[in-house]
């Protein structure tokens, strides 16, 4: 009975992420920004670098993101507006790591007399690799090993890149640094404003790291168990072990024996919350957590903002705050 309550809620749940996809697509899927001449012409292809660029670029920046607010990044792709507008660019700043499957086709499309130099902002940064793309490695941790009861010896995904780099602050730390560099190399002019705003950046992520280690290591439980293998970076540099429903991309689709396994664990590792995020569908942590008798967290992956959040002038920094806050609480 187990098992076929959770072969419903899956299809109930897939219904729902599939749905969530659709709509995304339908909807605002392009950039509104417009080239401004006398700045430097930023395109980020997502939110955090949008937020880190806007930071550091300050006046002299025009700085356009090409993900439309609450679009989830995985499964969204550019349209000629913004191949447009980067050809038009002094920079066009992306994470990389394999986030964006777009990007080749895109550079393709600027045209031979497009100026704008390309970086990929995780660069430096010591890459995870992780299984399970499709799904069928949420049991792996891209943190700490640790042995788990989900097998996989029917199927094993060959190993991906973890590309969420951003969702620890250690990383965001290089990611500034690399975005930094790109400005004063494209407009060495400015050199100095751009060193003095990164700077002011390098302070707020420094002590956000500290916080994080600070609170995280006192914890007595270390595990988590998420939507979406989206942490492990943060699992990585913070002393934790992830188990995620779904892969590396949200819309991979988990077996119902994962999901058994992951209630096991759950029950058996005295876990006393599933993580979910805003952008995809919740459906899948409910049930988890309904069959495991246990509550439900947000946790972002600070992939982009809601409306609401946007609305609310949240930023990376409240989100990471609120993470940190929710960890403390399930970690106790």
């Amino acid at each position: 009975m187990f098992i076929h309550r959770f072969k419903r809620g899956f299809v109930l749940a897939a219904a729902g992420l599939t749905l969530l996809f659709v709509l995304a697509g339908c909807g605002k899927n392009a950039s509104s920004g417009t080239i401004v001449e006398g700045k430097v012409n930023v395109i980020t292809s997502f939110y955090p670098i949008y937020e880190f660029a806007k930071t550091i670029g300050g006046e002299e920046a025009n700085v356009i993101n090409l993900l439309p607010t609450g679009v989830e990044p995985h499964d969204w792709t550019p349209r000629s507006q913004d191949i447009l507008n980067a050809s038009k660019a002094q920079l066009f700043l992306y994470n990389g790591a394999g986030l964006e499957g777009w990007v080749p086709n895109f550079l393709k499309g600027l045209g031979a007399d497009a100026k704008v130099k390309t970086v990929e902002v995780s660069q430096g940064i010591d890459l995870i690799e992780a299984e399970g793309d499709d799904g069928h490695g949420h049991g792996e941790e891209a943190g700490h090993e640790a042995e788990t009861d989900l097998d996989h010896e029917e199927e094993t995904a060959a190993n991906q890149v973890d590309p969420h780099t951003w969702v620890s602050p250690k990383s965001a730390i290089i990611m500034a640094e690399n975005i930094k560099n790109s400005y004063i190399e494209v407009d060495p002019e400015h050199k100095e404003a751009y060193e003095a705003r990164y700077q002011e950046l390098l302070g707020q992520l420094q002590a956000l790291d500290a916080k994080f280690t600070e609170r995280l290591s006192s914890l007595p439980k270390k595990e988590i168990v998420v939507s979406h293998q989206a942490f492990g970076y943060l699992c990585r540099d913070y002393g934790l072990t992830q188990h995620a429903i779904m892969g590396l991309s949200p819309e991979a689709e988990p077996r119902a024996q994962d999901l058994v396994a992951l209630s096991k664990l759950v029950k058996e590792k005295g876990i006393r919350y599933v993580f979910f995020e805003e952008l995809v569908s919740d459906k899948l942590a409910k049930t988890l957590a309904s069959e495991a008798g246990v509550d439900t967290l947000v946790l972002n992956p600070v992939e982009g903002l809601t409306k609401a959040q946007a609305q609310a002038g949240d930023n990376y920094f409240t989100l990471m705050e609120k993470n940190l806050q929710n960890l403390i609480q399930a970690l106790q």
